[in-house]
């Protein structure tokens, strides 16, 4: 299966780069892992909601284009559908009995992602209530699909 994770902005700190770079080594002998991140538009500390939609607007549309039209589009965003480590794997290896052979993980930058990304999501996805910097969200990701991958595989993991 082949995973791609679209996301706004670079990694600025070395353990999150670390970490990042772990997981896609452990997750190579399961998938073919593709990272794509767009650059974070510039906002402002003080914005109006025009602007901010604004800002998500921009974002969305690099995002759009970095996400390939066969694939099925996963969305990250708190109201999201909640899943177990468990109904993650299970519903990893549904889509892949269906035919599904590309699944994109889309995550926004700090204020989250367009309407128009949310809209062409086949499945909204929260992994909490809680808000999560977008460069962690990466590692909490890439950790879970990796998760998913071994429990697909019946291989132990820590629980």
């Amino acid at each position: 299966m082949k995973i791609t994770v679209a996301c706004v902005g670079k990694i600025k700190e070395k353990y999150f780069t670390d970490a990042v770079n772990e997981y896609a080594k452990r997750l190579s002998r399961y998938v073919t892992l593709n990272i794509e991140e767009v650059p974070d538009e510039k906002a402002p500390e003080n914005m109006s909601e025009a602007q901010m939609l604004n800002v998500k607007e921009i974002e969305g549309q690099r995002l759009l284009k970095k996400i390939s039209k066969d694939s099925y589009i996963v969305a990250l965003v708190i109201g999201g559908k909640k899943m177990t480590s468990e109904s993650l794997a299970d519903f990893m290896a549904d889509s892949m009995v269906k035919g599904v052979s590309h699944i994109t993980f889309v995550i926004g930058g700090s204020l989250g992602l367009s309407n128009e990304v949310i809209k062409g999501a086949d499945l909204k996805l929260s992994f909490s209530d809680m808000t999560f910097p977008h460069q962690l969200m990466r590692v909490i990701l890439l950790e879970q699909i990796y998760r998913a991958n071994r429990i697909m595989k019946n291989e132990p993991y820590h629980k």
